[in-house]
């Protein structure tokens, strides 16, 4: 199988020369991009046939596979119960704040459009308001308009391209959204945070939403130090930048600043993250080279597919409680509550992420407070009406399975799957990528990491930032270009935002200290 092939290929890599590694590091982003079709794909959500609306209009997310309608439907009608939560399991490799970067990381482009009240069949669900690039906007903002209710718009010496923050117990955040119990103002133009209807009469949690890009960047306090960290980091680039630039005007010191926070943050997609959930580390990392994206035939535009909106919903990987500057609290009471964060500063945050395992992904595994969650989920690739898992498998390039047996050596799983399908050809998608068993040596089963690996390295290599008349030195001056180069981890980005720094000895990393 591919996975299996590229980890012996990998094994040698540690004792290549640079360059050796460099062609190597191309060879094997481009054999697992090129395991499926390239974008532009034939279809979308909008039609179930090619169209020019399909091929053209990006609101109707894109889609890998044809509209298949001939899967027998499951059996058992309450198919969440394949997600329910029986005895915790962790994971021996992970940390927590894996999920919270990679739940970061999608908030930004996976938008799918929510449905209408009462309605969970809205075909609007088969829509998103995304971008359709990794540009950071949980921070910055889907809209120009957004974008500049966020910024400090002053053109005064040392606030020149910042970001409006405001001073916590001597650190930085971002401002508050609302006042009282209504949105400011000049914070209307926002996206309203996700869920805020239900928390409308809950000060407690209401007073420290963060006025933020994202509608879901105030979720759980594990992300909104996401976007923390990355707000302070582009003040201190503005800063920076500006004070090698004193000529430049406000706009100009910005747009640099933001240049270079999103190619931090792409960065830390492909050097960090993407590492972590492959198998191949330590005997190969891969690095965000983009010159291999210059002249590849995926180097397309992007455009989120449906598929790919539902397999990053990884609700497992939460555990039932998460421990915040010493206490624990219950997932479902982090829900849109940024206290824990504030209250142990942002180091603190970073730190105990760092040192609690995440759950592990996988059938049976999902904490009751959030599996209404995967019931969407399932509901959702319904309506998509998306091919089944097994064609998925085939379509980039693995084994299709022949028995229910082929899918997992869990037998509680392939019981569930045998009582609630005719055939293995009848497996959901949603169903079949959590039924899988996990690779060895990463924190995700064959399909889903396929399928992640296609389309983040297709997406982030292809970022415009990284192209090959834009990748140059002067389009992220001196200092930022410095900046970029130096930065491997988020450990990097904490380090240089946090008073004093972070003791050498203090851990911050999404694969535990202890995984051989």
């Amino acid at each position: 199988m591919l996975m299996d092939f590229m980890t012996r290929l990998a094994g040698g890599i540690s004792r290549m020369i640079p360059p050796a590694g460099r062609l190597l590091n191309k060879f094997l982003i481009n054999r697992l991009v090129n395991s499926a079709r390239h974008r532009p794909h034939p279809w979308s959500t909008v039609h179930d046939y090619v169209s020019w609306t399909s091929l053209t209009d990006k609101k109707w997310s894109a889609r890998h596979l044809p509209v298949r309608r001939d899967m027998a439907p499951a059996k058992i009608g309450n198919m969440e119960e394949f997600f329910r939560r029986d005895e915790q399991r962790l994971s021996p490799k992970s940390t927590l704040l894996f999920p919270a970067f990679a739940q970061y990381l999608t908030d930004g482009f996976i938008r799918t459009l929510m449905p209408s009240d009462g309605e969970p069949d809205d075909p609007s669900r088969k829509q998103n308001t995304s971008n359709h690039e990794i540009d950071l906007s949980p921070l910055y903002g889907r809209t120009p308009a957004q974008t500049s209710a966020l910024r400090l718009n002053s053109h005064d010496s040392g606030n020149k391209g910042k970001l409006k923050s405001q001073q916590i117990d001597g650190q930085e955040y971002a401002e508050f959204l609302f006042e009282g119990d209504q949105i400011k103002p000049e914070f209307e133009i926002l996206d309203r945070p996700l869920m805020i209807k239900n928390f409308l009469d809950d000060p407690y949690r209401l007073s420290v939403i963060f006025a933020f890009g994202g509608d879901r960047a105030n979720a759980s306090p594990q992300i909104t130090m996401m976007n923390t960290l990355f707000l302070r980091e582009h003040n201190r680039l503005a800063a920076i930048i500006e004070a090698a630039n004193t000529d430049w005007d406000d706009e100009h010191v910005f747009e640099v600043a933001r240049n270079v926070n999103i190619v931090l943050f792409v960065k830390l997609v492909v050097e960090e993250y993407i590492n972590h959930i492959t198998p191949f580390a330590p005997a190969i990392k891969f690095v965000a080279d983009p010159a291999v994206a210059w002249n590849a035939s995926w180097n397309k535009p992007n455009w989120i597919t449906s598929e790919f909106s539902l397999l990053y919903r990884w609700h497992s990987l939460m555990p039932d409680n998460i421990n915040w500057d010493g206490n624990d609290y219950p997932v479902f009471e982090s829900i849109m509550n940024n206290n824990p964060l504030i209250d142990g500063g942002l180091e603190k945050a970073f730190v105990d992420m760092s040192a609690q395992p995440a759950g592990e992904i996988g059938a049976f595994n999902t904490s009751a407070s959030i599996l209404s969650f995967e019931l969407k989920a399932i509901e959702q690739g319904r309506i998509c009406e998306l091919a089944s898992y097994s064609d998925y498998r085939e379509y980039v390039s693995l084994s299709r399975p022949r028995s229910f047996s082929d899918v997992s050596s869990n037998p509680k799983v392939v019981e569930f799957l045998e009582n609630a399908y005719e055939s293995v050809d009848d497996i959901e998608f949603y169903i079949g990528l959590f039924a899988e068993d996990l690779l060895n040596r990463s924190p995700l089963p064959e399909l889903l990491l396929t399928m992640v690996a296609v389309d983040a390295f297709s997406q982030a290599l292809t970022n415009p930032l990284l192209s090959e008349h834009v990748w140059k030195e002067e389009t992220f001056t001196p200092a930022g270009w410095q900046t970029i180069n130096e930065t491997k981890s988020l450990r990097d980005i904490l380090q240089r935002n946090v008073v004093g720094g972070i003791s050498e000895d203090t851990f911050i990393g999404m694969t535990q200290p202890n995984w051989p």
